[in-house]
């Protein structure tokens, strides 16, 4: 990939990072001020960036408690920041759920509660029910990651599964007015779906939750699937009294990022076209189908010409089998799509995550051509090894061909960009 491709393609990236900049979503979504307090709650890989922008953009007074994910905390003057961990729970998640329960403790209609939400924010609440331990709930979790179900299907699940998600925070906030504003990390912006929707009821009955479990075939341990059977596992639903006083607005998502990058390209002169903002699916056979029409584009000039470029988002999956290696779904998706242009020119691509993480290590994602795979051979990796064994990252670190660019502040989930040149 020449430097002026990967440049290119890093441009793409940060046109779509910028339009979910905290600053600018916040700033047209303020609520109206109430006679009474302000409380910020707030939960994601973002949340402490929404925090700060919004003690920025409001003023005194305020106070409340956010949680993000380690390493990602930024300074906040009234607001407290804490951190724990992602993916999996741990105690500092449940001490930092307690903190939230207690910030909308004792409020009255008069007062206010800001609630700032994005992606990761399930990881970052444990609050196991009555009979359940921070143990189940990472076991759970762990469970939901290995199975590759869609990430509604896995939040579904999770908001049965806990005191805090499926509005169970608003409904701890009433009788105070809530306004729920949500950067969107899930394919439809269903904000009731980003972070388990801790203030945002969700219209999955516990009935449709069983069935997924179901027809997904999720193998889940027997505790929780006690928990499931019983009516206390059931989660409010958005006809419950209490949400008549709450508000939800998106105020970021993939689409808006995908618009941006879609007119920073058209701005350098090269047409872009975006084939969708949720693609779900495993992640190696999302990156096949996204190799096909770039080929078809590379040798065909159809459904497109070149030059052009392919955006998409979503969130895909990978199912984990027997042995793992490193990496996440956004380098396994571009280690499928590496294999499936091996040998085609013209060809240049990235996915990465945009929150600045993707999976284990800590790339958002990597770079990728029609020679990577060619080039991984001469390294000695063989391409289609290392993605059976979900060993992406080691793929892609041989070549130097990561893309790191550290916690963005935000996320709106994948973001995937393939610049087809015409033939020379």
């Amino acid at each position: 990939m020449t430097p002026e491709d990967k440049s290119f393609l890093i441009s793409l990236f940060d046109a779509a990072v910028a339009a979910a900049d905290p600053i600018r979503a916040l700033r047209a979504h303020l609520p109206e001020r109430p006679r009474g307090r302000t409380i910020v709650v707030g939960a994601g890989k973002g949340a402490a960036q929404l925090a700060a922008a919004f003690e920025n953009l409001w003023g005194d007074p305020v106070d409340g408690s956010v949680v993000t994910r380690y390493g990602y905390a930024v300074p906040c003057r009234k607001i407290h920041v804490l951190e724990a961990a992602h993916p999996v729970p741990d105690r500092a998640g449940l001490k930092a759920s307690a903190a939230l329960f207690e910030a909308v403790s004792n409020l009255t209609e008069d007062d206010l509660v800001v609630a700032l939400v994005c992606g990761g924010g399930s990881s970052l609440l444990p609050a196991p029910p009555e009979g359940l331990t921070l143990e189940d709930e990472r076991v759970l979790n762990s469970a939901l990651l290995r199975s590759g179900a869609p990430i509604g299907v896995m939040n579904a699940i999770r908001k049965h599964v806990s005191r805090i998600k499926g509005g169970r925070l608003a409904v701890a906030a009433f009788p105070a007015r809530v306004v729920s504003l949500v950067v969107s990390d899930v394919p439809g912006d269903d904000p009731a779906e980003v972070a388990s929707g801790p203030t945002v009821p969700s219209s999955t009955s516990l009935e449709d939750t069983l069935k997924l479990i179901e027809n997904h075939r999720i193998s889940l341990p027997g505790r929780i699937m006690a928990h499931l059977a019983q009516e206390a596992a059931r989660a409010p639903t958005p006809n419950d009294a209490v949400f008549a006083r709450t508000q939800t607005r998106v105020i970021a998502s993939a689409r808006l990022s995908l618009e941006a990058a879609q007119r920073e390209a058209n701005r350098k002169g090269v047409p872009a076209v975006i084939l969708s903002d949720a693609i779900e699916g495993e992640a190696r056979d999302v990156g096949l189908v996204h190799a096909a029409l770039a080929r078809e584009v590379a040798t065909r000039n159809r459904p497109f010409s070149a030059p052009a470029v392919l955006l998409s988002g979503g969130e895909t999956t990978v199912t984990i089998r027997d042995k793992s290696g490193k990496g996440g779904r956004n380098s396994e998706f571009l280690l499928a799509f590496a294999t499936a242009i091996d040998g085609t020119e013209a060809i240049s691509a990235m996915a990465a995550d945009t929150d600045g993480i993707d999976g284990s290590e800590d790339n958002a994602g990597a770079f990728a051509d029609g020679q990577s795979a060619e080039r991984m051979r001469a390294a000695g990796i063989d391409p289609v090894t290392a993605l059976s064994g979900h060993d992406a990252w080691s793929a892609f670190n041989a070549l130097e061909d990561l893309f790191v660019p550290g916690p963005t502040g935000t996320n709106v989930n994948d973001f995937r960009a393939i610049l087809i040149r015409p033939h020379t």
